[in-house]
């Protein structure tokens, strides 16, 4: 089978598969089972499989074995201060970041999201830290796992631009870090160890 045919057919059953999540109107509902089933078509075809049978490991893929979620960070500093965007949702500030989409490098995920929540451009120099976000000292706990990926990035162009996701942007210095952060995207022992991060490139990647 063409691997790239594979590859854009599972991308299309992602964004099916969830759409299935979030989606209430009955319609929308309609049209993501529709997308899921084309890309089920489109597998099968390529593969020489039943489509039946293509369903039944889908289901059986995500009852029998789960896998952690993987989510992004982008590390910006500027004048020795650290980027950071208030979120509509909750109100709080973070780092610009987001969830890996299917098909996307964890650097391309993390450079696409720092461009639409802040507006500024950059490239990724360096992995900084892996943390598992279920970890105790957490406030809220998830039914999945993630583990979050805090990526060091360069700022080579743009200018700060709010989105559909977030309300304002700004640079921090260390001492002006606002307490309203959203927790547990980010917490305030994670900020401070980013700017030793900065402070001493030559650490290794932290993880836990």
């Amino acid at each position: 089978m063409n691997l790239q045919w594979y590859n854009w057919a599972k991308r299309v059953q992602t964004i099916a598969d969830n759409g299935l999540t979030f989606a209430e109107s009955p319609f929308d509902i309609e049209r993501y089972e529709m997308l899921q089933h084309m890309a089920r078509e489109i597998r099968a075809k390529g593969a020489d499989a039943d489509i039946t049978e293509l369903k039944e490991i889908d289901s059986q893929e995500f009852r029998h074995y789960s896998t952690p979620k993987v989510g992004g960070r982008g590390v910006v500093f500027r004048n020795d201060a650290l980027l950071l965007v208030r979120e509509y949702r909750d109100n709080c500030w973070i780092l610009p970041g987001g969830w890996v989409d299917v098909g996307e490098s964890p650097s391309e995920a993390i450079v696409r999201e720092i461009y639409e929540e802040s507006g500024y451009r950059t490239r990724v120099l360096k992995l900084l830290a892996i943390y598992n976000r279920n970890v105790p000292n957490h406030r809220l706990q998830f039914l999945y796992n993630i583990y979050s990926l805090f990526f060091l990035c360069e700022l080579i162009g743009g200018s700060a631009a709010t989105s559909i996701e977030t309300s304002d942007v700004g640079f921090f210095d260390e001492d002006k870090i606002p307490e309203e952060l959203s927790l547990p995207g980010v917490t305030p022992a994670q900020i401070t160890r980013l700017f030793e991060h900065y402070r001493h490139p030559e650490w290794p990647t932290d993880y836990d």
